[in-house]
């Protein structure tokens, strides 16, 4: 978020005590707004308060109506634009006021591209105090419509009718989704097929207030590569009713589906997935390439959700990290080991550490049906065994940190400022904790270069890859533990692992009222 003086016309001294607007829910004002937030909107200022106005384009004067106000800031509704920006375009989804799934559908492509490089050059200024970083224009997408491998839709009942789709900004509505533009066709089509299906069968959706009904999700599957697809109905209960009949319509209507699969989760929980999975017809799993590797993915299995995208942020990450053949990569936060197996043909050995237990099973199945002889993956805190290898004399000459929206963990950041690794190369999905982690990186580290990757256009998420290399000065200098600026680095010993990552395999369902981003 920009700072307010950052907007206003200098007519006034910086020391200026003028008192912060008075607003109240009810009142309309006329804004300019100056820049796009985190999550798309419009940010405009009154007097000195901080307004957000969603679907506000900047450069933009708008008419609007104050609806939540806070102590640093209030929200607005828009109620007319008074002056269009240019980059301003009628978004093609039929339900775009709705649904919430997309927040910048009403954006010129190229100006969404532009607003993503703004918003990680700002942050870079705000949090890490540097001027002018080294932020590239985004990478987009030829085509960005239609990129979405995965459609994992809530189902339920509204006026007698079984619909499936996301949950309205702001309400528990379900928006029912025939059609979804970021969505591959085939995904819809199998979400559709099912959902006509079920009603057919007359095999009753669960109700979350009343915890009756059979089917909570439908979720659809398809690998670019191979045209597989797979459908996974998400239950409430073990039986589902006229099972046998309802995969045989599935089969028959959905000649390309390999797999269909059966998860049950009984919990009055917002995670989507529980714990019993099993194979209603076909394989467990659909065969998927990524570049020159091969995955297998089982219903609960990650992958990422855009694999063209995919492709250009590994590549990305490959070229930041400039192997030659002769290095030590260490991988953390590394998942199911895509980018370690992406990246192990370019050096001498990789190392892939990662928390959670179920997802290194996944990335050594992946090892190892790709034949990387030279990948390891460990369970573990990356800032216990990173320093632990170090004073082994197993130094590593670069790592790679692909960390959740949460950013790194201070004990690893210190354990990074130790140990120092010649280039670190992190992989950011929030420009936020991204800048704020480089700040304290920078007191041993230069920023080279960061590169914005659009993994998931209409949205405002933006993911980016960042080049640090290790300073050249000698250890034990005095100038361990300082910012530029001489700003100390303050962490603490006492911080705690973040377990929320975002490649977690494991995905929850937006509680009441939220947005998908992404």
């Amino acid at each position: 978020m920009k700072s307010p003086g950052k907007h206003q016309n200098n007519t006034r001294p910086r020391n200026d005590k003028q008192p912060d607007a008075k607003l109240a829910v009810g009142q309309q004002m006329t804004l300019t707004i100056k820049s796009l937030g985190i999550n798309g909107e419009g940010i405009g200022y009154f007097k000195r308060k901080i307004v957000f106005v969603e679907k506000a384009l900047p450069g933009e004067v708008v008419h609007a109506e104050v609806t939540e106000v806070k102590e640093k800031y209030a929200v607005a509704k828009l109620l007319r634009v008074v002056e269009k920006s240019p980059a301003r375009v009628e978004p093609p989804c039929p339900v775009y006021e709705q649904c919430g799934g997309c927040s910048l559908q009403h954006m010129d492509y190229q100006a969404q591209l532009a607003s993503k490089q703004e918003l990680v050059i700002e942050s870079l200024r705000k949090y890490a105090r540097l001027e002018n970083p080294p932020v590239a224009p985004t990478i987009g997408m030829d085509n960005p419509w239609g990129y979405r491998n995965k459609a994992q839709f809530q189902v339920g009942r509204q006026d007698g009718k079984l619909v499936a789709g996301l949950y309205q900004t702001g309400s528990h509505q379900l928006v029912d989704l025939e059609t979804c533009q970021v969505q591959h066709e085939a995904t819809t089509t199998i979400v559709r097929t099912a959902k006509k299906v079920i009603e057919e069968l007359g095999i009753p959706v669960y109700d979350e207030r009343k915890r009756t009904g059979v089917i909570r999700t439908v979720v659809a599957r398809v690998a670019f590569a191979t045209g597989e697809t797979q459908l996974t109905l998400v239950t409430a209960t073990p039986d589902i009713p006229r099972v046998k009949e309802l995969i045989l319509e599935l089969r028959t209507r959905l000649p390309e589906l390999v797999s269909i699969v059966q998860n049950v989760n009984p919990k009055k929980t917002s995670v989507i997935f529980g714990d019993t999975t099993r194979e209603l017809w076909g394989r467990p799993s659909i065969a998927e390439k990524l570049g020159e590797l091969s995955f297998d993915l089982s219903a609960r299995a990650f992958f990422q959700l855009n694999p063209e995208q995919t492709r250009k942020l590994y590549d990305e990450v490959k070229k930041a990290a400039g192997l030659t053949g002769s290095e030590l990569l260490l991988d953390l936060y590394c998942g199911t080991g895509t980018i370690s197996l992406w990246l192990a043909p370019y050096a001498r050995e990789v190392r892939g550490i990662e928390l959670i237990p179920e997802a290194v099973e996944d990335a050594r199945t992946n090892a190892e049906r790709n034949r990387a002889q030279n990948v390891q993956f460990h369970v573990g805190r990356a800032e216990v065994l990173m320093p632990k290898w170090a004073k082994q004399g197993i130094k590593p000459d670069v790592v790679v940190v692909d960390p959740p929206r949460t950013g790194l963990d201070d004990a690893l950041i210190r354990s990074l400022l130790e140990v120092q690794p010649k280039k670190l190369v992190y992989v950011s999905c929030n420009p936020s904790t991204l800048a704020k982690d480089i700040a304290k990186l920078l007191a041993e580290y230069e920023l080279v270069q960061v590169q914005p990757v659009d993994m998931f256009p209409h949205t405002a998420h933006v993911e980016a890859v960042s080049l640090l290399v290790r300073k050249n000065k000698k250890i034990g200098d005095g100038s361990a533990g300082k910012c530029r600026g001489g700003t100390s680095v303050k962490i603490s010993k006492e911080a705690k692992y973040d377990e929320n990552h975002c490649h977690q395999h494991i995905r929850r369902r937006p509680r009441q009222g939220t947005r998908v981003l992404y």
